[in-house]
Order: C-alpha cells, then structure tokens, then sequence
C-alpha cells in the first residue's frame, strides 16, 4: 500500500488536510524529534558516566589523601581525627565537582545553577543554619585539636572514647557500649574534658582514722600501699599529708598518679589496697557518732490569781503544808499466833 502523500491537496477542505497531517505527521519534525532524542539519550548516558566517575574518583581520592596523612606523620602519633575529617572534605568536594559537571552535560548552565543558589542562599542559610555551625564547629576543633579519635574525654557531661569525628559530629562510646553521636556545635560550644590529653592523671583517696591511732603510721603505710602498685608513676611519688580534724577522727589524702589508661581501673583498686592495708595495721575507721535528746513537753505555768491589797497591808500567801502520809498500824501478834 503507497504511503500517503503529505502534499495539501486543493479538493480536500483545509480541516481534513490538517487532520491528515496531524495522523501521518510531519516526516521534517519527525527527524527533528529523533535526533533530539538521540541527542538527550547521549547526553544521559555521559550524564550517567560523568555521575559514577565522581562517585569512584570521591571514593579513591578519599582513601588516597587519608592515606597521605598517615605516611605524613608516620613518625609521630597517627592523627586519626585529621584523615577521617581530610577523606570526608574531600569527599565532599569531589562529589560537589561531579554534580556541576553532569548538570552541565544535561545543558544546564552552571553559571544558572549559581545565580539560583545566589539568590536562594538566605533561605539555605536559615534551613541549615544548624547544618552550618556544626560544619564550622568541625573546623574549629580540626584546627584547635581539643581531642582526637581515641581519647577518652567528656564532652557535655558524657564520658566515653571518640570514636568518629567528621564534618556534621563527633560519635563517642560510652561506658556502656553505646554509640553517643554529639554535634559539633554542641562540643565545641560546652566544656571538654580530654583524659587522655596529659601523660599522668591523678588519683586522690580521702580516710578518717580515730584519733587515738598513730598518724605518721597511717600516712607510710598508705605511701607504701600506692607505691607498690605497679601502675602508680614513680615521678610525681605518691603522696600523703594530714587534711582535716573531723568530729569523728582524723583525715587523711592519699594522691598517686597513674597513667590515663591506667586511670580509671587503679583509682578503684588503690582504694581498696589502703584499706585493706590499714585494716591488716590495726587502724580503725570511726563511725559516725550522733547524740539523742529526749526532751519533754513544754507545759506553760498555771496563772495565780493576785490577791487583793487589804487595809491593813498587803496579803500574805498562804502555802499549804502537805501533811506527812500516814503509816499503816502495824498488826499485832498474839500469842498464839507466835507459836507459843
């Protein structure tokens, strides 16, 4: 069967010519079409190829720059805080490149991309305000080093191990096994305690002893208990000093210092070595003591009626004299009652 020819034929009304152009279409704007389509179908497929390109390239060059750190500082502690935080900027980075560069093959400006985030950076600067402080707070504690992965530090009254640091938080474990992720504006913003910072942590230990023990005694004993745990640094020595005079005895400070990984475990242990020690000395732990009042109940005096003043002077109070209590007579016994 012959295609039908497009050519507008003067017999037909000019709506049945538009109805047939309208079913057997334009062959022009049909190759218009395909080749627009191929186009766009090329331009995806790059698109697409661009897109896992920067996904492999963030990933390699990531893994590549955390690897140049650790080769940087190879003689000296590994930063482990300074790689995961370097691999993720970059990270970032790369992938930010990437999108660009696919927006501009789907024929996207990027120069449009830009002025629309231009115009629309107030409204993002507000939606991610917090986004942004934590971002800017990461990059203070990059630079300031307050704590790095591994120590053992307390960040907003949480105490645990820092596990992860990266752009947006820092994730910490607990004493209890469990994943405390804290932002990094709220780190940064609240009171950090490294416990791993400083190369000797001390440990300070308080007893009370009675008064009647031998002081200079209890304080060579506890000397000696501190300095026979391994774990106790010889510089700065354990020290012992008389503190305080209580109500119940006297007071004496034990301070050893440990090592930070030490720390936590020997503080409990030295506790338990003194007392075990003074106990095998013969020094006694006073209780407290606590005195008891028994006190009866207020009774207010019975109100006297004053006597009226008379002509002839002034009355005198008669006290009644109580009469001595009277004895039983005393039964007599009569003779046969005697036995006699």
């Amino acid at each position: 069967m012959p295609a039908p020819s497009l050519v507008p034929d003067p017999s037909l009304p000019p709506l049945v010519d538009q109805a047939k152009r309208l079913v057997f279409g334009d062959s022009e704007m049909l190759r218009h079409l395909a080749d627009a389509a191929g186009g766009f179908a090329v331009s995806l497929a790059l698109a697409a190829l661009i897109l896992a390109g920067a996904l492999w390239a963030a990933g390699a060059l990531s893994r590549l720059t955390a690897r140049a750190i650790a080769r940087a500082h190879r003689h000296h502690r590994t930063d482990t805080t300074l790689q995961i935080f370097a691999a993720s900027l970059v990270r970032y980075v790369v992938l930010a490149i990437g999108l660009v560069a696919v927006l501009e093959q789907l024929g996207v400006k990027a120069t449009s991309v830009i002025a629309v985030l231009g115009a629309a950076s107030l409204a993002i600067g507000l939606a991610l305000q917090g986004a942004l402080a934590n971002v800017a707070a990461g990059v203070m504690i990059l630079i300031l080093r307050p704590y790095r992965v591994g120590d053992r530090v307390e960040i907003n009254g949480r105490f645990g191990t820092v596990k992860g640091l990266d752009l947006f938080a820092t994730r910490l474990a607990d004493l209890d096994s469990l994943s405390v992720f804290v932002p990094n504006a709220k780190a940064f913003g609240e009171i950090i305690v490294n416990y791993t910072a400083t190369t000797a942590h001390r440990i300070q230990i308080d007893v009370v002893i009675d008064f009647d023990d031998d002081l200079d005694r209890a304080l060579e004993v506890m000397k000696a208990t501190a300095a026979a745990d391994p774990r106790a640094l010889e510089t700065p020595a354990p020290w012992a000093r008389l503190c305080g005079i209580e109500d119940r005895g006297l007071k004496v400070r034990l301070r050893a210092w440990m090592a930070p990984a030490d720390w936590y475990n020997g503080r409990f242990d030295l506790l338990k070595q003194v007392h075990d020690a003074l106990r095998a000395q013969g020094f006694s732990f006073p209780y407290p003591a606590q005195v008891a009042v028994e006190t009866r109940p207020f009774k207010p005096p019975h109100s006297k009626r004053r006597a009226k003043p008379s002509a002839k002077g002034p009355a005198r109070s008669r006290r009644k004299v109580a009469s001595p209590p009277r004895r039983a007579p005393r039964p007599t016994t009569t003779e046969s009652e005697q036995g006699l």
